[in-house]
């Protein structure tokens, strides 16, 4: 019997990947929703632990080319995950929102870019100019895998209005493809003859022929299938399963195709996605399926297993080379700092999904780098000579460092963008924090609601909230109005009790509706999201209401206003003694 034992590289990769994967799902629950932890940052710890620099229990780098393994796993798991995200935009976000998506995407990527190369050439001089720019295009784009695992947590539904997580996503998925410009002009600079070469090929090659054929392909795929899907589905030939099977089918086919004819496969799966859900039909037949979700989490899990045992550790600190540890500590530090937050703070203004320079500092500070800077790392390397030891031009100590620079940015990126929130979270408990419940009967008086007159209660010495009298008509109408007449109104009383919590946004409510004829029903609003529930309705402006009639069975003249409201932090003041 023992003759059948065989422990090999791959059983020994099964192992690790599903033991994570199960042991995590035991308690994913605790861990996101209560810790806010992802499997971003535990399987990366994991791979870490399992791979050569721990347990030694796999080894990537030791399954054949190194390269071509690497690439492949990324293509996939970022493909599947643009195609996921393309689909789950709302039907014409692209196009509704493309002048904020614009300023987001392509001014902040050049500027970036410019930025992190001019760090690189002050940190490693002999990198040269072009080999900082190749560099830099491959930390120039955000990460729509670690982006997707964080919006998408309970904090962000909790903390994060819904355009601006909305936008980042989308900007994640765009960035992401559009990173091949950047990397083409700065490998043109390297290996052509001559600037004017580079450029030339750079305008044929890297935009016309990448860019924006692969666009143009993604999108006709997703129109065709959009179109043959729902003229099967008409016919009754597809059945359910084989519906939302096309998240993984679809992906795959375009990735496919556009390597093939050498076009951007990223942005092609991500523009398929999206038009293929174009319309919401696509969206309407998969909604409520968790296929999704639950290839995401298996897909991310086994990549940043893949990751962390694949991270050149010896490579950090390598003299011959010129890398040392202080230097990629200062150069991550400085990209964290300078690659986004200065843009997007100066173009904002012109980003109307974005409210203020709070939100703002937010999404500069929200420029995870992850899969995608490998993958596009990685596919440079395909591009340049491979290197020998010692490297003999400056093409091939661009290929010698450009794995270990990158792959130490992106272990930085994965544990501080990743463990934002619990930091965050933890630090916020520190503060001292009210829940203030409400019980109040909002009224529509001339189309003005009774809420529009309350104002925030000042802080007395002994530092204590004083709740002010409220003014106004409605208020003495309020007054004089008790319960039985709003009953006999048909008016409903909402009990709003609201979390005083101190959040990235500061503001959401729960409303408990009490009906006359139905048991208490819990509502959420989370930022300024629209609750698009029976009872309430809120519209996406601030501070403002829609009453919705007919609410109730029988209530032909039902009126319910649900008002969105401020959460606002209140503190103990220390007086001194007076």
């Amino acid at each position: 019997m023992l003759e059948l034992l065989e422990v090999t590289t791959p059983s020994l990769a099964y192992v690790c990947l599903g033991g994570f994967v199960v042991v995590f799902s035991m308690i994913s629950f605790i861990v996101k929703e209560k810790f806010y932890i992802n499997e971003v940052v535990l399987g990366t710890a994991f791979g870490i632990a399992m791979g050569p620099h721990g347990a030694n229990a796999f080894d990537p780098r030791s399954w054949g080319s190194e390269t071509e393994v690497t690439l492949e796993v990324m293509r996939v798991v970022l493909a599947t995950g643009l195609f996921a995200i393309g689909v789950e935009i709302p039907r014409s976000y692209m196009r509704d929102h493309v002048k904020g998506l614009s300023v987001m995407v392509v001014p902040t990527m050049a500027i970036g870019w410019g930025i992190v190369s001019g760090i690189l050439f002050g940190l490693f001089p002999r990198l040269g100019i072009f080999g900082c720019l190749a560099i830099a295009a491959c930390l120039t784009p955000t990460d729509p895998i670690i982006c997707a695992a964080i919006v998408g947590g309970k904090f962000a539904v909790k903390h994060v209005p819904l355009n601006l997580r909305q936008i980042l996503s989308a900007e994640s998925a765009a960035n992401d493809g559009l990173a091949y410009p950047f990397l083409s002009i700065s490998i043109y600079l390297l290996i052509d003859a001559t600037s004017r070469e580079a450029v030339g090929h750079w305008f044929l090659v890297g935009w016309l022929y990448q860019v924006i054929c692969g666009t143009v392909l993604g999108a006709l795929i997703g129109i065709a299938f959009r179109h043959l899907m729902r003229v099967s589905h008409r016919k009754g030939y597809i059945d359910r399963e084989s519906y939302v099977s096309q998240y993984l089918a679809l992906a795959f086919l375009t990735i496919g195709i556009a390597s093939t004819l050498g076009l951007d496969d990223l942005l092609a799966a991500f523009a398929a996605g999206n038009a293929i859900s174009w319309d919401g039909d696509f969206n309407d037949r998969v909604e409520g399926d968790t296929f999704s979700s639950v290839l995401d989490l298996v897909l991310n899990c086994g990549a940043f297993i893949y990751i962390g045992a694949w991270l050149p550790f010896t490579s950090f600190n390598d003299t011959s080379l010129g890398l040392d540890v202080w230097r990629l500590v200062v150069l991550f530090l400085a990209i964290l700092v300078l690659r986004r937050i200065p843009s997007i703070m100066f173009l904002y203004h012109w980003v109307d999904e974005i409210n203020g320079w709070k939100e703002a500092l937010f999404t500069g500070h929200f420029g995870p780098m992850g899969v995608g800077a490998i993958f596009v790392s990685t596919l440079a390397l395909t591009r340049l000579p491979e290197p020998q030891d010692p490297p003999q031009s400056n093409q091939e100590y661009v290929a010698a460092v450009m794995h270990p620079i990158v792959s130490f940015v992106v272990l930085g990126s994965i544990i501080t963008h990743g463990l934002s929130i619990p930091f965050f979270t933890m630090g916020r408990n520190f503060s001292r924090t009210l829940s203030i419940p409400v019980s109040s009967t909002f009224r529509s008086i001339n189309g003005t609601p009774d809420w529009m007159n309350l104002t925030k209660a000042p802080k007395t010495n002994s530092g204590t909230a004083t709740p002010l009298p409220q003014n106004g008509p409605s208020a003495t109408a309020a007054k004089a109005t008790d319960q039985t007449q709003n009953q006999n109104q048909n008016q409903r009383v909402v009990d709003v009790e609201i979390d005083v919590e101190a959040g990235l946004s500061g503001d959401y409510e729960r409303a408990h509706v009490i009906d006359e004829e139905t048991r208490p029903k819990e509502k959420r609003v989370s930022g300024t999201s629209s609750n698009t529930g029976s009872d309430c309705e809120k519209n996406q402006v601030n501070g403002s209401s829609t009453p919705v009639k007919n609410a109730a069975p029988g209530s032909q003249d039902l009126s319910t206003i649900v008002t969105e409201k401020k959460a606002v932090q209140f503190q103990d003041v220390d007086t001194g003694a007076e």
